[in-house]
């Protein structure tokens, strides 16, 4: 399979107002990252934040975008990834068709299945099977890309039923701006490689051994083939992202043993299972820069998305890798 060139985005979701947002955002374009992506969280502090292990997003995320798209010139703008249970189907078309028109088209629309049932719940929102849920994510795509393709709509189905009226305003990019589906199982991700153009991969389990006997590197493998078989001869066509779960960017490979262990004891975890784990990254920029390069020779991954407080300190990474 032929490498597809590296390129980074950030994941941000919390600014204490106007001014900070914007400057966040120019900086992001200035450091070099490619996209800047919100998330799809809703809960504020509290014990539902805490039980659903999700983290504090202060912005909702459509508001959001089109705030750093106004203020950034190439910086591509988007979320990672919009839950298909939190918005009406037709409207989130509109605001995706409207996002790309008003940021002259840098929109990437990623979108997912859901997974948290804590939020869920929390939102008065009813957590249906997995199956129903990406069933779901399937008619809703389907939607997205018909209203974008600007004929009348006549979407019908068990989850969308949609008709009668032209999808505007017409998108910048053509024949859609292009679509992030996140996962980790087979089916979703199945789906995903026939279906989209940006494949998000999720974490994979902070355990030596998964229920099915693989170590997490096994399964970080075995979630791409799923990926590649789908694809077939579009797999060199896709992004497939994935963002680091904990990253330590260091001084010197000599504190390297020392890094591991600050992360074990911060997170609980035992330093053999975050040593080589595959959404891990430890060791300075020229060591982390070359773990990246053979997790996309492995893995596939080339877009990777680090979090808002790393953003200075993983740009030397990103100077070095971006294009290549």
């Amino acid at each position: 399979m032929d490498r597809h060139p590296f390129r980074f985005a950030i994941q941000a979701t919390n600014a204490s107002g106007s001014r900070e947002w914007r400057e966040f955002a120019r900086k992001v374009e200035e450091l070099g990252y490619s996209t800047l992506f919100l998330a799809d969280h809703y809960l504020g502090p509290g014990p539902a934040q805490q039980a659903a292990r999700t983290p504090r997003q202060d912005l909702a995320p459509i508001a959001a975008i089109a705030a750093a798209a106004a203020h950034t010139k190439t910086l591509r703008v988007g979320c990672r990834v919009f839950c298909i249970d939190y918005h009406v189907p037709a409207v989130l078309a509109k605001e995706v068709a409207t996002l790309d028109l008003l940021s002259d088209g840098r929109l990437e629309l990623g979108i997912g299945a859901g997974w948290s049932g804590v939020e869920y719940e929390a939102m008065g929102l009813h957590f249906d099977t997995p199956g129903r849920r990406i069933a779901k994510l399937k008619e809703v795509i389907a939607l997205v890309k018909a209203h974008c393709a600007g004929a009348e709509l006549a979407c019908s189905g068990a989850y969308v039923n949609v008709h009668g009226y032209q999808g505007t305003p017409q998108t910048v990019q053509r024949p859609h701006p292009p679509i992030m589906i996140g996962g980790g199982g087979k089916r979703v991700l199945t789906f995903a490689g026939r279906e989209a153009d940006i494949v998000s991969i999720n974490t994979v389990p902070f355990t030596a051994r998964n229920d099915d006997g693989l170590t997490p590197q096994e399964e970080a493998v075995r979630r791409f083939e799923y990926v590649r078989e789908a694809a077939g001869t579009r797999i060199g066509d896709l992004d497939i992202e994935s963002s680091p779960f904990f990253i330590s960017v260091i001084d010197s490979v000599a504190d390297t043993d020392d890094a591991y262990q600050r992360m074990a004891t911060k997170t609980g975890m035992g330093v053999d299972v975050l040593r080589d784990h595959p959404n891990v990254l430890v060791g300075p920029p020229d060591a982390i820069a070359a773990t990246l390069e053979e997790r996309r020779e492995t893995l596939g991954a080339n877009y990777i998305t680090v979090q808002q407080w790393q953003a200075e300190r993983f740009a030397p990474i990103v100077a070095r890798l971006t294009g290549t």
